[in-house]
């Protein structure tokens, strides 16, 4: 009997990681011939972005719901998981562009509240351990609104909170943290990160992600001094300047105010997420792992979730081959990778827009006239 673990990454903008999974699944079963000689499980998996909560929710995590706030104020539902005293936050779900209503982007005054407020549920619910998946955020406000969820005071000279967003950080003079949630010492924060950017600079936040969140260069300029202002403050605070902490600039500065204020430590999203999901025992005795996300390129090969799992099953001795959507990778690349082989959609449909609005279907022909060769 084969035994094949399905554990690929969501098909942005076209299916879930679990829909990916089980669309394979499906073109193997349909493609074997006798279904009965092997055995296919599906691990959908993440990286620490968006599908992150699906993922560990897939995977046995009980799902909470809480209204928290969105990136631009308004109220969303969303969700944080947990098991056990491990609770995960997603930062996409709550404070992610994705909940931008209308898709307008707000690179100003878009804010990081939403996700504080989860963590802070988290904390009111007895967490020990706490893993927040920062990708895929709206927001450039250096984790201000992070900091304000969980009882920090962001004071101007005037004593009073400053408004929602990174702009409003150009003006702030004190950081009052008497008021932090009284649990955080005591509970293990891990950031789940696969940037290496500073909270400022040339290849800070505002410079190296503003524009992605609509921030236009005299914005990226502004946004930058502001948070360098933050920065300032909360140096004065805590007497330690964490401001050229690799990973300080990862969603929009979220990465800095967890490392300075929360005490957290930053890990590969990767890793991190394959140990919440038990990879090692699920990978154990498999003979074909297969991986996948939507474009397999250049950025695949530096701590994203393919190559991550690819690494994994290759401990275990297990031949690993992916799916896609495209690839831009050479065979090289790819063997140096750990992937014996890649499949990709544009292989059986050469228009983009019928292969993301067919990703399914498409998946599941795929799987089951190329991908169940590796079955033999």
């Amino acid at each position: 009997m084969t035994h094949v673990l399905v554990a690929p990454d969501k098909f942005k903008g076209s299916l879930t990681a679990s829909e990916v999974a089980e669309a394979v699944r499906r073109g193997l079963v349909a493609g074997s011939g006798d279904p009965e000689r092997h055995r296919i499980e599906c691990l959908p998996v993440a990286d620490g972005g968006d599908g992150t909560l699906a993922a560990v929710i897939a995977a046995g995590f009980e799902s909470v719901t809480v209204e928290a706030t969105g990136p631009v104020g308004d109220p969303v539902l969303t969700a944080w998981a947990r098991r056990d005293e491990t609770a995960v936050v997603e930062m996409a779900d709550v404070s992610g562009l994705g909940r931008l209503p209308g898709g307008r982007l707000q690179p100003m005054t878009a804010t990081s509240r939403g996700t504080g407020e989860l963590v802070a549920a988290a904390l009111d619910a007895g967490a020990d351990r706490i893993v927040l998946g920062i990708g895929g955020s709206a927001c450039t406000d250096g984790g201000a609104g992070l900091l304000q969820a969980l009882g920090a005071r962001l004071l101007d000279a005037d004593g009073r909170e400053i408004r929602f967003g990174g702009e409003a950080l150009a003006g702030i003079a004190a950081v009052d943290l008497a008021g932090l949630h009284p649990r955080l010492p005591d509970v293990d924060v891990v950031v789940a990160c696969d940037v290496d950017n500073p909270l400022t600079g040339p290849t800070g936040a505002a410079a190296t992600y503003g524009p992605q969140k609509g921030a236009d260069p005299e914005q990226v300029h502004s946004l930058d001094r502001a948070l360098a202002r933050f920065a300032d403050v909360v140096a004065a605070t805590t007497s330690r300047d964490l401001r050229d902490v690799p990973g300080a600039g990862a969603a929009g500065g979220v990465g800095f105010a967890a490392v300075a204020v929360l005490g957290a430590r930053l890990e590969p999203g990767i890793e991190l997420l394959l140990d919440l999901l038990d990879f090692t025992r699920h990978v154990s005795g498999v003979d074909l792992v297969v991986v996948g996300e939507g474009s397999l390129d250049r950025q695949s090969l530096h701590g994203k979730a393919p190559v991550g799992v690819a690494r994994r099953a290759a401990a275990v001795g297990a031949t690993v081959v992916a799916v896609c959507g495209v690839s831009e990778l050479e065979q090289a690349d790819l063997e140096a990778a750990g992937i014996a082989d890649v499949h990709s959609l544009a292989d059986i449909e050469p228009d983009p827009d019928v292969s993301m609005r067919e990703a399914a279907r498409l998946l599941e022909e795929l799987a089951a006239e190329r991908l169940v060769r590796h079955l033999h």
